[in-house]
């Protein structure tokens, strides 16, 4: 029986699906003739209409708008900890670091250093004047392209007014990169 009633389905599809291929339209062909439904064009008030529920996914949106709020840590810590990025620069006898910092990280953002290869194989020393400028160049470059515009960096009094510091630095900023950030704008509740 099973069997019967199984033939008796295939022989109503087949007959539904020639029916359709001829053009005779019954009730039990309504899904062969059946067309996608036109969409209505939406009228220019639901078009222009804003949601009331925005979700902002960038990240880093409020910080560059300076609304973010900055760690302040203690006043008796230095390097003080009210930051977005904070470069840190270094020299040793040998080679010249700079890293860029988040403040919810301690592990750096960016960095650049001249014991990379492609630095290094530029220069005829690995710590001077024209190595801290080229490093200065690099992470500039590097800063543009993570979208970092803006940074703190506060210089060891006593090694500030060395040459190779000031080369880093002119480095940064020829790069577009400016060494301070916004204060932190309070809106009122």
């Amino acid at each position: 029986m099973r069997l019967s009633e199984i033939s008796r389905g295939v022989r109503l599809l087949l007959g539904q699906i020639q029916r359709c291929g001829s053009g005779v339209a019954s009730k039990h062909t309504a899904r062969c003739l059946s067309q996608a439904a036109a969409r209505p064009e939406p009228t220019p008030e639901e078009n222009e209409a804003v949601s009331p529920n925005f979700v902002n996914r960038n990240p880093r949106n409020l910080e560059q708008m300076a609304l973010a709020v900055k760690d302040r840590g203690w006043k008796t810590t230095w390097p003080h900890q009210q930051f977005y990025h904070r470069l840190m620069f270094s020299r040793s006898q040998h080679h010249v670091t700079a890293e860029v910092f988040s403040c919810t990280s301690p592990v750096p953002v960016l960095s650049c250093s001249t014991k990379e290869w492609a630095v290094k194989k530029e220069l005829a020393s690995t710590s001077g004047v024209v190595a801290c400028q080229a490093v200065g160049e690099v992470l500039a470059h590097r800063c543009h392209q993570a979208g970092i515009t803006r940074m703190v960096y506060r210089a060891i009094p006593w090694t500030y007014r060395s040459d190779a510091v000031q080369a880093f630095r002119a480095a940064m900023k020829q790069g577009g990169v400016i060494l301070s950030e916004p204060r932190r704008k309070y809106i009122g509740t």
